[in-house]
């Protein structure tokens, strides 16, 4: 007990603090700078909300590069070739015809002019003049009359009277199925004769008219400009087989959708296919208006298409809208 006495006494008395030396305290702690509160993070901007409807390079189509090799120029072609042909299973030829005769004359006629003018225009010449006999004997100025809504129809009018001639007086007054026999016909070129062949004969050819060869050069399966050539360049890529139902696919595009002047890329269903993807408008709702024919809404070229065929006849010549 004595020890814990002496423990007691040995331990220093306990500091007090003053009443004057609290105040000091406090003014001490109050000029200590104050820790800062963690800063609060922004909130993060809202993306914009996309379009349902966005153009169609927004939604990630972009202009392929050009095939580089002839392997991969093969592949792109018929790849195209395969979604025309899902786009436009009811493709065909666009001049009403009866027989190689009719088509014969109708394919003369169809230069620098349209289908639909030479269809509104041939059913009176026809009718006037059934067979070749008939129009070889026929007035020369009865006939320019007839087809003067076709243009240039002084030339075309001794065009189609000289071929009919000669179908009286070398051939029995039949068409001839074959190239060789159709290219020395006044007014028939390789386009035309491929035409008649293709669609009369069931012979195979390429056509290339303003629109085929437009087309094959935006797809840069050539770069040549001469018929002949784009031709032979284009059937080295297909089997003959295709080639008379290529020509009506293409066409049936280049007259639809991929226009010479403003071509709907917006509205193709190739755009992803297609190396000069943007060269024409790409919002899809633009492009869509540029459409023509069936896939406007509109009437298409003849006046008698096939039943397949899934757009409006055409008017007759004259008549209202």
């Amino acid at each position: 007990m004595a020890n814990q006495g002496a423990s007691r006494a040995a331990r220093p008395p306990a500091k007090k603090v003053s009443d004057a030396e609290v105040p000091a305290k406090k003014a001490a702690a109050a000029k200590a700078p104050a820790k800062k509160a963690p800063a609060k993070r922004a909130p993060a901007a809202k993306a914009p909300a996309r379009s349902v409807k966005a153009p169609a390079a927004a939604k990630g189509v972009k202009a392929p590069a050009a095939p580089r090799t002839h392997t991969a120029l093969v592949r792109q072609a018929r790849r195209i070739n395969r979604e025309l042909a899902d786009v436009y299973p009811y493709a065909h030829p666009e001049l009403d015809f009866e027989n190689p005769f009719q088509l014969l004359v109708a394919t003369v006629l169809s230069a620098q002019t349209t289908d639909l003018r030479v269809n509104q225009t041939t059913p009176a010449l026809f009718a006037k003049y059934p067979t070749p006999e008939d129009l070889a004997a026929a007035n020369p100025e009865e006939v320019e009359e007839v087809i003067r809504p076709t243009g240039f129809f002084r030339a075309k009018t001794r065009s189609i009277m000289g071929l009919s001639a000669a179908l009286r007086d070398d051939f029995g007054g039949e068409v001839p199925g074959r190239l060789e026999d159709l290219v020395k016909l006044p007014g028939v070129g390789r386009k035309t004769a491929f035409v008649v062949l293709g669609n009369a004969f069931g012979v195979p050819g390429i056509t290339v008219d303003t629109h085929f060869g437009r087309l094959v050069r935006r797809w840069k399966w050539t770069e040549e400009t001469d018929p002949d050539k784009v031709e032979a360049a284009v059937g080295a890529l297909f089997p003959k087989s295709d080639w008379t139902m290529l020509s009506h696919r293409v066409i049936f595009h280049g007259r639809r959708i991929c226009h010479s002047r403003k071509p709907a890329c917006g509205a193709c269903p190739i755009a992803p296919l297609c190396p000069s993807y943007g060269e024409g408008e790409t919002d899809p709702e633009k492009a869509e208006k540029l459409l023509k024919y069936e896939k406007g809404g509109l009437p298409g070229q003849r006046l008698k298409p096939p039943p397949d065929y899934p757009g409006k006849p055409a008017p007759p010549l004259g008549a209202a809208g």
